[in-house]
């Protein structure tokens, strides 16, 4: 039998929640327009980040380098997020 510890639950249970937001945004609005693969790359993004935060949490025992590296993946993860919905880097991967 495969156990699914309380941190998998609680990165899974973030990602829904977070993902869930597009999702209720599109029922009212028609200005937010997800399609399935913007819901698949957000929720792949999502959860490498999420486990690479809980493996930073759990192998990083000094308090001091686990805040720097935890605030350091958050901000990659905002700017690969913000890259992909507007292009402020004008990559190829730039979302408009």
């Amino acid at each position: 039998m495969i156990t699914i510890s309380k941190s998998l639950k609680f990165i899974l249970a973030g990602i829904a929640f977070i993902l869930v937001i597009p999702l209720v945004a599109m029922q009212f609005n028609t200005e937010v327009n997800w399609t399935i693969s913007d819901f698949l790359v957000a929720g792949s993004l999502l959860m490498f980040f999420g486990f690479l935060l809980e493996t930073a949490i759990r192998k990083i025992h000094n308090l001091s380098s686990r805040v720097v590296i935890i605030i350091a993946l958050l901000i990659i993860l905002f700017l690969i997020w913000a890259e992909l919905a507007v292009g402020i880097f004008g990559t190829p991967f730039a979302g408009n």
